[in-house]
Formats: C-alpha cells, structure tokens, sequence
C-alpha cells in the first residue's frame, strides 16, 4: 500500500461584496489558482454590522465568498490584486496553512511552451 504524502499550501478565503466577483475570480485566473469555489449569499456580522444573506435585489448586493488552495509563493500577488478592492469596498481575506494530499490540483496547469 503506497503511503498518502501531504504537502504544505495555503487556504484563502475572500469575503466581498457580490458586485466584486468577477474581479476576484479574474484575479484568481490570472494567478493560475488551480481552481475555487464561490458560496453565495453569506450572513454574518463584522465591522459594517449585520449583513443578511438574502440579496434585496439579485446577488450583486449580497456578500459572496471565494476559496481558494494555492502555493504559499502565490499568496503575494492575490494581496496585491486585491489591494485596490479592499482600500475602496468592504472585504476581508483569511489565510491559513493547510496540508493537500494532491499538490498538483492547487498549483494551476502549467503554461503552454511556444
């Protein structure tokens, strides 16, 4: 039985409003993130008080939130992009270490060699 190997990657979740979802999914593309997962219409409580899940006219109102494993070397430029949005619009982003089994399906599809 081969032995199951985990390799260090960083988690990072974005919470911003939903009219900013592209460019946070944009943002993740460009990076080469392997993938993400967006989970719509979140509650919760923070600094800008209570935000209700249900959008009071389509999802653009609501907040939305992005996940996403990548390498730690990734982590930087996702701060960078993310930047502008944060100085001007409420939002946050969680970093935290985890450990994946499959290294290869977070560290994005390499370039294509012309």
């Amino acid at each position: 039985m081969t032995e199951l190997i985990l390799y260090p990657m960083k988690e990072i979740r974005i919470i911003i409003q939903g009219e900013h979802i592209d460019y946070v999914t944009d943002l993740l593309d460009s990076i080469e993130a392997g993938g993400y997962t967006i989970i719509s219409n979140i509650s919760g409580k923070g600094e800008h008080g209570y935000h209700s899940a249900h959008p009071m006219f389509n999802e653009m109102d609501s907040l939305q939130m992005v996940m996403t494993v990548i390498p730690e070397e990734k982590v930087e430029s996702v701060l960078a992009g993310l930047n502008p949005i944060f100085h001007r619009y409420m939002g946050i982003m969680l970093v935290s270490d985890v450990s994946v089994s499959r290294p290869e399906h977070f560290a994005g599809k390499p370039k294509n060699k012309s």
